[in-house]
């Protein structure tokens, strides 16, 4: 044997030897071949056998990478030795990626399908105190709830105890949605310097002063009054629950019990309906007070949010809340540690005001922000305010034979039962599915609801025997509003808008809604006395008409897809899903 061959066996693992002398020669080879050398040296992993086909095992790419990308690899030419550099690297793995770079329109069959986050089931000893503070809030929308649907069962004994006309009980109605568009503007004052729990505290008082003004008044301007500062209120409070909420109530649960809000709002509607059944406008108001005391007192039980109270540096007091509200056994250290980052970050990043209108009205900008005040302006365009806070007296202009009242308790309860089943589909049939059945049943509704009143009124049709026909066109109108233009705008609010400008472009939103609540309100009872009730419902039903063409050819289906992934769409970039395999790149080593 050669000195050579010596060294052929000496260099190459018992598995490679071979005798014959083709494989002697291609040791010779390698001596001046440097590549054959490469793929010679051994990592301890048994090379495979090379493939013309583009499938490549992903550990095999690994390993392969490994061996070439190790820095205390040499390459002997003779008695001379160098350094792998960049470029044979890459030279070396390219043949292996190229051909799945040239069929990556095939790749999708070799996709690792993405697994489905398993829910963490959180134990109730862990949310007992968030499932509290979730009722607490709540309550306070209950009262929201009463109030906006306080004018509807009252309507008739204020006509007759302050001799008031269509104009006068119109400001009644409207200035409540008038006065929360001024509180919305104020709550995001009031929950940065006064803190999330003490604004809702603020809220609850006006609501018992709002009811106690009600409660003694000897004419409509004490109405006025009382409306304006009840209003105001509901401004505030819209604003500051969903943040007190979002941020006292752990991921795992936030859906769940950031529903309460909207059942308890649904509730305190019912109620005043139900009460409206036996008491007048002065004993409705002495309820809402009564309504408005327990917060009062249970409002020494929750905590401020974690979130205010690390932005004023009280990291003792945070840390305290935060066990609170995990309970006694969770550790914290994690989540209080990204709380604090989450605000460092803010803080750095926050902008001027100048600088945050520009963005808002940026060009990849202006589509979301169009999207979502096309979505208000539908919302309330559908006329929903204001049958609610009119339904007892539109029930009493119907004729029908069945009494008022108990026409509004039904439909109170249809409101009521409708959230429940929202929440069940919102995310099974997607967004656009729901606003498609909302607006068809609510363009079906009010089209037979305006030709009731039209035959009722323009004709000498009797329509004693189609007394049913006003409830449950008000039963479908409602339960439609409630699967898809009730809660689906608000949803799209926070997904559509992007991250940089959601804060801004989201009290944009709110706002532009309650001035059209405002608008609708205050002209609803004089539109339907100047050009009749079915005139009035007719206008509604084409404006949902319109809603709908609104709905096919602008607004975006979301369900199931990240933030960041619409973030992108609504800018216009495509959104690819590329396999797993088709992203393997080589690692590039340093020299």
């Amino acid at each position: 044997m050669t000195k050579t061959d010596r060294e052929y066996y000496c260099r190459v693992p018992s598995a490679r030897r071979c005798n014959n002398p083709s494989a002697r020669s291609s040791a010779w080879a390698s001596i001046f071949n440097p590549w054959d050398r490469v793929h010679q040296k051994w990592n301890g992993h048994q090379r495979l056998p090379t493939q013309d086909t583009p499938c490549i095992s992903a550990c095999t790419t690994a390993t392969n990478l490994s061996s070439l990308g190790d820095s205390s690899s040499t390459i002997y030419h003779n008695h001379n030795s160098r350094r792998m550099n960049l470029e044979e690297n890459l030279r070396t793995t390219i043949p292996e990626i190229q051909p799945l770079q040239e069929n990556k329109d095939k790749d999708e069959q070799f996709s690792v399908p993405e697994l489905p986050i398993e829910k963490k089931k959180v134990p109730l000893g862990q949310i007992k105190t968030q499932l509290l503070t979730a009722i607490v809030v709540s309550w306070v929308s209950m009262i929201i709830g009463y109030c906006s649907a306080y004018t509807s069962p009252a309507a008739l004994s204020l006509e007759r105890d302050f001799k008031l006309d269509e104009n006068k009980l119109s400001w009644i109605t409207s200035l409540m949605p008038l006065g929360a568009l001024g509180g919305g503007l104020l709550g995001g004052l009031l929950i940065e310097n006064l803190g999330r729990k003490w604004t809702i505290l603020l809220a609850d008082l006006l609501f018992l002063v709002a009811f106690l003004v009600n409660f003694f008044a000897q004419s409509y301007i004490y109405m006025y009054t009382s409306r304006v500062i009840s209003g105001v209120s509901v401004g505030i409070l819209s604003l500051t629950l969903p943040v007190y909420l979002a941020e006292t109530i752990q991921p795992e649960v936030r859906g769940t019990l950031g529903l309460l809000p909207t059942a308890f709002g649904n509730i305190g509607i019912l109620l005043c309906y139900m009460f409206g059944t036996f008491f007048e406008w002065r004993q409705l108001a002495l309820v809402g007070v009564v309504l408005a005391i327990p917060f009062v007192i249970v409002f020494w039980v929750i905590k401020e949010t974690p979130r205010f109270l690390v932005s004023r540096g009280k990291e003792d007091e945070t840390q305290q809340a935060l066990q609170w509200l995990r309970g006694a056994n969770t550790n914290i250290d994690k989540e209080f540690h990204e709380l604090k980052k989450s605000f460092q970050e803010e803080a750095e990043s926050d902008e001027g005001a100048l600088e945050s209108l520009k963005n808002l009205f940026s060009v990849n900008n202006v589509k979301p922000l169009c999207i979502v005040l096309g979505l208000m302006f539908f919302q309330q365009w559908s006329g929903i305010n204001a049958v609610i806070f009119n339904t007892t007296k539109i029930f009493k202009e119907s004729g029908t034979n069945l009494p008022e009242s108990l026409c509004t308790t039904i439909v109170g309860i249809v409101n009521f039962v409708s959230t429940f089943i929202a929440a069940a589909l919102i995310d099974k049939l997607g967004r656009k599915v729901l606003l498609y059945i909302s607006a068809i049943s609510m363009i079906v509704s009010l089209g037979v609801l305006g030709a009731y009143f039209f035959l009722k009124d323009a004709t000498n049709v009797d329509v004693k025997f189609l007394g049913f026909l006003p409830l449950a066109s008000f039963i479908i109108y409602v339960l439609g509003f409630s699967l898809g233009h009730g809660p689906v705008p608000w949803l799209m609010m926070g997904e559509i808008l992007p991250a940089k400008i959601r804060g801004t472009a989201a009290s944009v939103a709110t706002s532009f809604n309650w001035s059209c609540t405002f608008i609708v309100t205050k002209i609803f009872l004089q539109l339907a006395e100047l050009i009749g009730f079915h005139f009035t419902f007719w206008i509604f039903c084409g404006l949902m008409v319109l809603s709908l063409l609104f709905t096919i050819f602008f607004v975006p289906e979301t369900r199931g897809q990240s933030l960041a992934d619409i973030e992108k769409k609504m800018a216009g970039m495509e959104v690819r899903r590329m396999s797993s395999v088709a992203n393997l790149k080589p690692m590039p080593s340093s020299f």
